[in-house]
């Protein structure tokens, strides 16, 4: 639920909480997307979120409420990596929301996730999140269960947030990485933990394992599309001769027979391929903006190498993107032909809504990753 470190002692500096979240459009149109994600938001902020921190004298501000003029972007990064505390609503994985959730990640500090049931995005499936729903009464749950969190963070400190796709080794609030900090502290079991570099070269290493996922996944595709061009052309010469009913049955049943193996594979590999961005995405989110807040001649070897690789693995994803859309539709048209082709439609089916949810994430990594690239050779 949340990530290190203590909230600052210092009686003289006020506590800060910066909310990070969905804001929405307060001068859309009312009853518009925008104009209701904009009031359902700010009453989270009103009624849950900003009650729970004044209970414990914590200030909690959200982006729109920030007061100096300014660059609202460079203002928004100091927030989140200056405040001494961030609450985070996940409500469906907004990518800004998402890439501010990493670059908090990067410091260390008090993080609290909430979201709303039924909208928490996958790729932080395994980080504790306080949930909510609309209704008066469990919004006063979810303003309760922050308050627990927030009682026992100050008192006992807060949990170490340690997933794998965190990175380690950061810089601790006085400066130090806390991978020096223990060592400092004579913390022997520590001597082996990942620093900075080591945490790119597993994120690398992941993401070599996910250009091999699609490699794979293409030649599946690729093998679904023949049978399926196959059983088409059958389908044809069978109608065009005026076959029974029984005969054209027969040629859907082979077809389907032959369709359930690569099928079976598509899913079996797109799992393991969506398994892989979950355990990646914040990650790598935070490894972009690590890179973002570094000065372009302070950027390691490879950073270079580390963009190139986001971009290449888009790249490659995107080519496949008409093929999978291409694989849902017919899909989603075979599942009427005959009941045999029920059980491989359902593994395509759900193999093509990990893929097309995978590649709109890889998508906004090498959107990021190409200003990043562009920023570096200015």
């Amino acid at each position: 639920m949340i990530a290190s470190q203590t909230l600052r002692q210092d009686p003289d500096r006020p506590r800060t909480c910066f909310v990070v979240g969905p804001i929405g459009d307060p001068y859309a149109t009312h009853s518009s997307p925008e104009r209701e994600a904009y009031e359902h938001h700010l009453g989270i902020f009103e009624q849950v979120i900003a009650p729970a921190c004044e209970k414990y004298e914590i200030t909690a501000v959200r982006a729109d409420g920030i007061a100096h003029a300014g660059d609202i972007n460079e203002q928004i990064c100091r927030h989140v990596i200056e405040s001494d505390l961030v609450i985070a609503d996940v409500s469906g994985g907004n990518s800004n929301v998402m890439y501010e959730l990493g670059l908090r990640h990067i410091t260390g500090k008090p993080t609290i996730h909430i979201g709303e049931v039924g909208q928490l995005p996958f790729d932080i499936a395994s980080i504790r999140t306080i949930r909510y729903q609309r209704a008066r009464s469990h919004l006063a749950g979810a303003r309760r269960e922050i308050e627990c969190a927030l009682e026992a963070g100050l008192q006992d400190g807060f949990e170490l947030l340690t997933p794998a796709r965190v990175l380690r080794g950061l810089q601790t609030v006085d400066g130090t990485s806390s991978t020096a900090q223990s060592a400092n502290e004579g913390d022997a079991d520590d001597d082996n933990a990942p620093g900075l570099l080591d945490d790119f070269v597993a994120i690398e290493d992941g993401l070599g394992e996910m250009t091999a996922d699609m490699a794979a996944i293409t030649k599946t595709m690729e093998t679904i599309g023949a049978l399926t061009e196959q059983s088409n052309i059958e389908m044809l010469d069978l109608t065009q001769a005026k076959a029974p009913a029984s005969a054209r049955l027969a040629a859907v049943t082979r077809y389907a027979e032959s369709l359930s193996v690569p099928a079976g594979e598509l899913n079996t590999v797109t799992a393991a391929f969506s398994e892989r961005m979950a355990t990646l995405d914040s990650g790598v989110r935070a490894a972009l903006g690590l890179i973002e807040v570094t000065p372009p001649d302070e950027r390691g070897e490879g950073t270079e190498d580390f963009l190139e690789q986001l971009m290449s693995l888009d790249e490659s994803a995107q080519a496949g993107l008409s093929q999978v859309a291409f694989l849902g539709t017919s899909a989603s048209g075979m599942v009427r032909v005959s009941r045999y082709l029920r059980n491989p439609v359902k593994d395509i089916s759900a193999a093509v809504k990990r893929l097309t949810s995978a590649i709109t994430c890889m998508g906004e990594w090498a959107g990021k990753a190409r200003a990043l690239a562009q920023g570096t050779t200015e």
